[in-house]
């Protein structure tokens, strides 16, 4: 009974499964790796070249609907991708696309402005299959999508 006594039992809390766990895999680094965004902005990619050519349209647009670029400087501590020469050197980029950041209230109104957008163009599509329509041949107007991954159908 003392034997029984002295022999200490260890929790399930305290074992470790690392034994039992997979290897990891390797997967190849992101190239669009990102420092995280401050307090209320978001970061997005932007285009700034497309075939080889400048998109300063397309910079020029998203700086005048309220995104500003990132400059390496702020992340001293990262060693991200920096624009080394140009109108932009300093700016965090890759592969013809640079880092931008948006207050997060211009990102969500943006996104509800084009949500706007396209319950107007549905409404639009709608309206006018009903001015087709006829009392005798009926449109059926039913808008589900499902979408399924792998497996048997």
């Amino acid at each position: 009974m003392k034997k029984e006594q002295e022999k200490k039992v260890t929790s399930r809390a305290s074992q470790t499964r690392s034994n039992t766990e997979r290897p990891k895999e390797w997967a190849p680094p992101s190239s669009l790796d990102a420092p995280p965004a401050p307090d209320g902005f978001r970061h997005r990619w932007i285009r700034a070249e497309s075939l080889g050519f400048n998109d300063t349209k397309n910079i020029s647009g998203r700086l005048r609907s309220g995104y500003e670029l990132v400059r390496a400087d702020e992340y001293e501590d990262s060693d991200y991708p920096v624009i080394t020469d140009g109108k932009h050197a300093g700016v965090i980029g890759v592969g013809g696309l640079m880092l931008a950041r948006v207050p997060e209230e211009i990102a969500k109104s943006r996104t509800e402005y084009f949500k706007r957008q396209a319950e107007g163009q549905d409404e639009s599509v709608e309206n006018d299959l009903m001015k087709e329509e006829h009392k005798s041949m009926p449109i059926n107007v039913e808008r589900q999508s499902r979408t399924t991954f792998g497996g048997k159908k």
